[in-house]
């Protein structure tokens, strides 16, 4: 008996609401852009939350980088003399000493990859192709988590004797060598011909990846010991006739031996105290000479996380406050519509409806039009995602719990605004009601 009057009030409820259909739409709306609001708003957060973190994967954790500054020429012009160079302090720049140094001294550094990078072009079978020759050691894909997708790693041989070998990026496998196994075979990388002897995984890098951090595509480099750079290809450490011939040769140009040099604490808390340590340290070995930068990426990264959080508040907040108004628009309306229907109420009373009934027709009303708002408003949130995803080239994840929160939210919107309404048309007296003009 109890369902049964339970289901005469809802078809009731669920007649007044078909009975009225621009006024149940234009009262969901409120509903329907909270909850598209809410959907879209944690998709874009959770979208930005995953590029950052992929982003710290890609940079690695726990990584202090150290990169050298290279200055340009500056001469001053000179009536009598000509052109002259301004004169600098000398520094023997970014060196394979520094990171022996580094490694005797600094505690707390569980790794230390040095990194020399050459543009250069990969040849074979007729096919040319520009491409980043990388001198680097082990601890460079332990640092960065590559992954072996085929092959080996660098022998301790290859490391100190330099020896041709080769490790190359997915892309350079699947270029120069479609239909067949790269492993074993050689290479022209420059001047140098190369073996083979590993393949590493895939490495997706994002546009805003590569913009954001200065990436590269990993999947086009072309990875040899640093000791095979440094003796067949390229060593700036070494007294060349042009340096002996230029008393003021390091004061422009790249004078250092390495391009960058990554640092792997044990632990977050000692990235700063360690760079601190660090810059002191290469300043002296430097003779007080500052031409290196050094910079954290993952804190700057987690600083940008916090950014995108406080963001990603201020959007709930709207979203919330549109809710909100959503939920006073419902409980107005279904205010005006016990007015409007205040005879229909005396008649369901002298008829012998009970006060239950009635509350229990106008809540059934409220939650119908939060919930077929929420509803839209899923539809609605999906839909910007996907646009904001598409024109605006950001990355967005719509998740399950967030399509579960806003549409539990609309639903309560309807319960908590619709109760005043519906207690209202409950109270009303039936004669009054029925004598209402």
């Amino acid at each position: 008996m109890f369902n049964e009057r339970l289901l005469a009030n809802f078809y009731i409820a669920f007649e007044a609401v078909l009975a009225n259909k621009v006024r149940s739409l234009l009262t969901a709306l409120g509903i329907i852009f909270g909850v598209a609001a809410v959907i879209a708003m944690l998709a874009i957060g959770t979208g930005a939350q995953q590029e950052i973190m992929e982003q710290i994967k890609l940079v690695g954790v726990n990584n202090i980088v150290i990169e050298p500054i290279v200055e340009q020429i500056e001469e001053q012009v000179d009536q009598d003399n000509g052109m002259e160079r301004e004169k600098s302090k000398f520094s023997p720049g970014l060196k394979l000493e520094d990171v022996q140094a580094i490694q005797n001294v600094i505690p707390g550094i569980n790794r230390i990859s040095p990194e020399i990078v050459m543009d250069t072009y990969i040849v074979k079978s007729g096919i040319r192709r520009s491409a980043k020759l990388v001198g680097v050691d082990v601890a460079y894909f332990d640092v960065l988590d590559f992954q072996l997708k085929e092959g080996r790693m660098f022998s301790k041989k290859n490391l100190v004797e330099g020896n041709p070998v080769c490790i190359i990026g997915r892309n350079v496998a699947a270029r120069f060598f479609p239909n067949e196994n790269p492993i074993g075979k050689r290479i022209k990388s420059g001047s140098q011909w190369l073996e083979v002897i590993g393949i590493l995984e895939e490495r997706l890098v994002s546009e805003s990846s590569i913009s954001k951090l200065g990436i590269r595509d990993f999947n086009m480099d072309v990875y040899i010991p640093i000791q095979t750079m440094l003796i067949r290809y390229r060593n700036r450490d070494l007294v060349t006739e042009s340096r002996l011939n230029d008393s003021n040769s390091n004061s422009s140009g790249n004078y250092h031996q390495i391009d960058k040099l990554v640092i792997q604490v044990s632990e977050s808390e000692l990235l700063n105290p360690t760079a601190e340590v660090l810059a002191k340290m290469l300043e002296r070995r430097h003779f007080n000479v500052v031409d290196f930068e050094i910079t954290i990426p993952e804190l700057l990264l987690k600083q940008q996380q916090r950014t995108q959080n406080i963001f990603n508040i201020v959007l709930g907040a709207i979203a919330g406050i549109s809710l909100l108004v959503g939920g006073i628009g419902i409980m107005n309306i279904m205010l005006a519509s016990v007015m409007e229907r205040i005879k229909e109420i005396g008649l369901r009373l002298s008829l012998g409806a009970k006060k239950n009934d009635i509350v229990n027709q106008f809540l059934f009303e409220s939650i119908m039009i939060s919930v077929t708002g929420g509803v839209l408003g899923v539809i609605l949130g999906v839909v910007l995602a996907h646009l904001v995803s598409t024109f605006a080239d950001f990355p967005t994840v719509i998740t399950l719990s967030s399509i579960v929160l806003s549409f539990g939210v609309a639903a309560t919107v309807g319960l908590v605004f619709g109760i005043t309404p519906a207690k209202r048309a409950a109270s009303q007296d039936p004669i009054t009601s029925l004598r209402y003009e």
